[in-house]
């Protein structure tokens, strides 16, 4: 089901105005603590992102009323987690659910002052969907240096936000990835849209659910339907 449009409550506008006011005001500070770390004390770094993610998790439970259950999910290294994307709230808890994850994002993600230098050190790797093999050769180059420190990868194979309840394909991109890195991949899906891909935000409990483990080398085609599949049953959207 397409996520309901209903206008939102009184409440619901306070909440979001106090949240917005303290966890991106809380995220500037954090965002120069981790520039300070990287320079003086670089085994904090990865700390100082945690904390940026359980801050945002601290914010979204306090100030909306949203929780967090994973369901069958066990984040683990070695793996290529395609993740089903409906709002900016799994971007953000991405270093919290997971172990130091390495996140295939949109190269203009990267180019934002204070953040983006932040976020590529942290081990974002820029998409740049325009600047052909050379782009995915430095990619790939990037993705095996991080799986060799046991770091997990992390993709969201629509290529942007898509609403909860509707389907969209998969970014050619994707498939090759996943045949170059020859990585299995565990679907998954994040049911945040309806509660946080909103200007006023709601309260209610955000699922992680994880599908079966997909091994690698299979051809574009099947990998790339198993994986639509499984997120989408994952999500309850309808096809």
């Amino acid at each position: 089901m397409v996520q309901n449009d209903r206008s939102a409550t009184a409440a619901e506008i306070l909440r979001s105005l106090v949240f917005y006011a303290v966890f991106y005001a809380g995220s500037l500070i954090v965002v120069l603590a981790a520039i300070i770390a990287a320079q003086l004390a670089p085994k904090l770094f990865d700390r100082a992102a945690w904390a940026w993610s359980g801050y945002h998790r601290w914010c979204a439970r306090v100030l909306l009323g949203i929780r967090v259950s994973a369901e069958r999910f066990k984040p683990r290294e070695g793996v290529l987690y395609a993740i089903k994307h409906e709002s900016f709230f799994e971007a953000i808890d991405l270093p919290y659910q997971y172990p130091r994850p390495v996140v295939f994002a949109k190269a203009e993600l990267l180019r934002i002052p204070l953040w983006g230098p932040v976020g590529r050190r942290f081990g974002l790797i820029g998409v740049d969907r325009e600047a052909g093999a050379r782009s995915l050769r430095n990619m790939l180059s990037e993705a095996r240096r991080r799986i060799a420190d046991g770091r997990p990868l992390v993709i969201f194979p629509e290529g942007t936000r898509v609403p909860h309840g509707r389907p969209a394909p998969l970014q050619s991109g994707f498939a090759g990835l996943y045949k170059l890195l020859g990585l299995p991949v565990i679907p998954v899906a994040v049911d945040s849209g309806p509660l946080y891909n909103r200007r006023w935000k709601r309260s209610g409990t955000v699922h992680y659910r994880a599908g079966a483990e997909i091994p690698p080398g299979l051809d574009r085609a099947e990998i790339e339907a198993r994986v639509l599949a499984e997120i989408n049953a994952l999500s309850g959207t309808e096809t």
